[in-house]
């Protein structure tokens, strides 16, 4: 009986593991998509077909999420550990467009995002896998979750600012700005939307918050090669 438990417990995490891959690649097609929407100035919300690729997502999403509750052993831990990543995967988009909910431009085109938070608990359960050192699998998953949130925030700046903000000319004038704003020096192109200086303000607070792991990071790496010496 304790026997077949290994075996049982591998397959099931062989599961898991084959199911967080397929969430990265879809998450990675929703970035895709939102960027070249964006590029290309697509009106993405009466793009039925947009809608209904990000409604087939979010069920595979919810699809994990209720296997991966049958498959938890305690299933009342899973729920108050993994809710927010049911909350995410409801896809809000097609709620809002079948109701017709009227909302801001920005709130609907930030409202795109909210599955990608799925994908990047993927990618950090991924990244976890491969890496020995829980130091470096910390590293790796900041660091994504940082640059992915400097590319979102670029492209709603963008999307946002680039009919209005004589100083964003083109896209790579938005990600300067979203890189200057995270390092906290500060950028020559600034917000004029409202949406674009709460982004602001919060990229300089990620970029606070963020940094010290970069340093806690290298100095870990020293003291390694330190004691080996």
């Amino acid at each position: 009986m304790n026997s077949k438990l290994p075996t049982k417990d591998v397959f099931i995490k062989d599961i898991y593991n084959v199911l967080h891959v397929i969430i990265l690649i879809l998450s990675l097609f929703l970035v895709i998509s939102i960027s070249i929407d964006t590029f290309n100035d697509v009106p993405f919300q009466t793009e039925k077909s947009y809608l209904k690729v990000q409604l087939w997502i979010c069920v595979f999403f919810l699809f994990d999420f209720f296997l991966e509750l049958f498959l938890s052993r305690r299933k009342i831990k899973y729920l108050k550990t993994h809710l927010i990543f049911f909350i995410i995967s409801i896809p809000y988009l097609n709620i809002i467009d079948y109701y017709h909910i009227v909302l801001s431009e920005e709130i609907k085109y930030f409202v795109r995002f909210i599955p990608l938070v799925r994908g990047g608990y993927a990618l950090a359960i991924i990244v976890g896998r491969f890496t020995k050192s829980k130091v470096t699998s910390l590293f790796i998953s900041y660091s994504t979750m940082l640059f992915a949130t400097v590319y979102f925030s670029s492209l709603l700046f963008f999307a946002i600012e680039r009919d209005l903000n004589p100083g964003l000319n083109q896209y790579s004038d938005s990600l300067w700005w979203a890189f200057m704003n995270v390092t906290t020096v500060g950028s020559n192109i600034y917000a004029v939307t409202i949406v674009g200086k709460i982004l602001s303000v919060l990229l300089a607070a990620l970029g606070m918050m963020m940094f010290p792991i970069f340093t806690v990071y290298i100095t870990s790496v020293f003291q390694k090669v330190n004691n080996k010496n």
